[in-house]
């Protein structure tokens, strides 16, 4: 398979190296600094799913560089505030037959997107696996609460075809499997990032520390209600009938697999660098007005995040 990872970041390196270990064609994009790095060093991913490095076929910072390409698999790894800009470089290398693969946190990124790709060509993805970038070009998988979902929203892409990738990535070591209810499943990795990124981010502590302590637990449930309320106002179905039935399966089957996790909003400021929050608390917020839901919690979690953003964030260059 000929594969384009456009963002090498720690989730676009375990990509891009497990898949170039299969034996796969992969070409990366990113900044310079990046790519100069990777040009010369290649990638390499460590933590629970062994040791691995591979050299990309090629590595670039303008999708233009890269000429019409014959793309079977396109992977977007970047942040959910760039995936339209990232989607209209993005026009200039798809042929017919090229699927893109949103492999992104939060809300919006498939609506962003059908801007400049058609619906059958994107598909969707839940990732629940935690990697961290440990310096450029190298990413440490440090969790996983389930296998990656794959799905076309609309149904839109022959499901077996789905299947076959779902199968190519088992084999790479990314346990992935595919589904027809994708966007149930990205309404979950919303509520369980919702309820743990910013308040791991706020208060710099991992995720099982927020469950061990009732009033950050108090925080949690509250924001959690008021999604499920959201949610039934959007009729957008999920996994779960409730959010008490949600609450039970978050802090008995969810948070124990994760509970040494630390938030990758947390890295973000860390770093300087702008978080996903409008993607996931301030979209509620905001779907919350469009459809006369009062989300208070969510609101103020939204405005400290942004705040404590503000105070550490650098300028960062595009990709070009």
């Amino acid at each position: 398979m000929n594969v384009l990872v456009f963002g090498l970041g720690a989730l676009g390196t375990v990509y891009s190296c497990l898949l170039k270990g299969q034996g796969h064609q992969v070409y990366g994009i990113d900044m310079a600094p990046t790519v100069e790095v990777i040009s010369q060093q290649g990638v390499e991913v460590s933590g629970i799913w062994g040791e691995h490095s591979a050299y990309l076929d090629g590595v670039v910072c303008d999708a233009a560089e890269l000429g019409a390409g014959d793309y079977d698999l396109i992977i977007l790894t970047v942040k959910a505030f760039d995936t339209a800009l990232a989607a209209e470089k993005l026009r200039s290398v798809l042929s017919p037959h090229t699927r893109v693969l949103l492999a992104q946190n939060g809300y919006g990124n498939y609506e962003a997107a059908l801007d400049y790709i058609p619906a059958e060509q994107l598909i969707v993805g839940r990732i629940i696996f935690g990697s961290e970038t440990t310096a450029p070009g190298k990413a440490k998988v440090t969790v996983i609460a389930d296998d990656v979902i794959r799905g076309s929203p609309e149904g839109l892409i022959d499901y077996s075809w789905l299947e076959k990738l779902a199968d190519l990535f088992s084999q790479a070591g990314i346990p992935t499997r595919a589904s027809d209810r994708i966007m149930q499943y990205v309404w979950g990795k919303i509520i369980y990032n919702s309820a743990l990124n910013p308040l791991g981010a706020i208060l710099e502590v991992a995720y099982g520390r927020l469950a061990e302590i009732e009033h950050t637990r108090q925080l949690m449930d509250s924001i959690i209600e008021e999604i499920f309320t959201l949610l039934s106002a959007m009729g957008q179905e999920v996994l779960w009938k409730d959010a008490a039935e949600y609450r039970t399966a978050f802090y008995e089957q969810m948070l124990p697999t994760t509970a040494g996790h630390h938030a990758s909003m947390l890295q973000d400021i860390q770093r300087g660098r702008r978080t996903e929050i409008d993607a996931l608390n301030g979209a509620v917020v905001e779907l919350g007005r469009k459809f006369k839901v009062d989300t208070p919690v969510n609101a103020v979690i939204t405005a400290l995040l942004k705040g404590k953003e503000t105070m550490f964030l650098k300028p960062v260059p595009q990709i070009s």
